[in-house]
């Protein structure tokens, strides 16, 4: 078995790490290299941070921290926010960052998933999907880190994933939102689906609560890492007691 990853996702808003709940009442969570060194002491596999209003504010993120980041860390990390082109993208993996993501960027124009595949190659290049319930269908949101200019794409969740696998994307995050920040669990139905679209690693995001919510979406819905931010960043789980127990469990994770 395919050691999986564990995540922390760190919410960026004017140089601060923030966290919501449904993308709604952010609350201040610290410094953002103080975070990053902690989860890295931590034995975290990787980090990604959001820079959560450069698409609603048409801005691209500031590679100022990143920088920062970068000099502190010895671990992988992706950035996502208001990379819009091959030049910007460029000044985010020069500043520091392993992979960069997009999500509503790429939905404005989803010709950016390729060239950024054809720049940099497929495994720098992440794509990032909000995704929510409407009845019995699953249908994407974009500029989610403004939820009062939130916008419907029109697009539906599988076809999306499809797209963005045959443009050049190398990874998913599927951020299943009616789940974010609530820590009742991953939406397992919902990853499940979707895995079985994915050709390429797909990452778990949103509701994370408990260690066996890990345990159900590494068994269940067979991604290929979890993503949390909320129940990391309170010291609720501790990553290296979860990594431990998780392998108790037989799920292998990396040391």
């Amino acid at each position: 078995m395919v050691a999986v990853r564990i995540i922390p996702c760190l919410d960026v808003r004017d140089g601060r790490v923030v966290k919501g709940v449904r993308f709604r009442n952010h609350r201040d969570m610290g410094d953002i290299v103080e975070r990053a060194q902690a989860y890295r002491d931590q034995s975290a596999d990787e980090l990604v941070f959001y820079d959560i209003t450069a698409s609603p504010q048409a801005r691209s993120v500031d590679v100022e921290w990143i920088e920062r980041v970068a000099a502190e860390i010895d671990i992988p990390f992706s950035v996502a926010g208001g990379i819009t082109s091959v030049e910007s993208a460029r000044r985010v993996l020069h500043a520091g960052a392993d992979k960069i993501s997009v999500n509503t960027p790429a939905l404005r124009r989803p010709g950016l998933v390729a060239e950024l595949a054809d720049a940099f190659g497929s495994q720098c290049v992440v794509v990032g999907i909000d995704s929510i319930r409407d009845q019995h269908a699953f249908r994407l949101r974009a500029n989610t880190g403004d939820p009062d200019n939130m916008i419907d794409p029109e697009l539906d969740t599988r076809s999306w994933i499809e797209q963005v696998q045959q443009l050049g994307a190398g990874e998913i995050v599927l951020n299943c939102m009616d789940a974010d920040g609530v820590r009742t669990g991953y939406d397992i139905d919902q990853l499940q689906q979707m895995r079985a679209l994915a050709d390429v690693p797909m990452i778990a995001s949103g509701g994370a609560g408990a260690p066996e919510h890990f345990l159900d979406v590494f068994e269940q819905a067979d991604v290929d890492g979890a993503l949390a931010a909320t129940v990391f960043h309170s010291s609720q789980i501790l990553i290296p007691e979860l990594k431990t127990w998780l392998r108790q469990q037989g799920i292998s994770t990396r040391n």
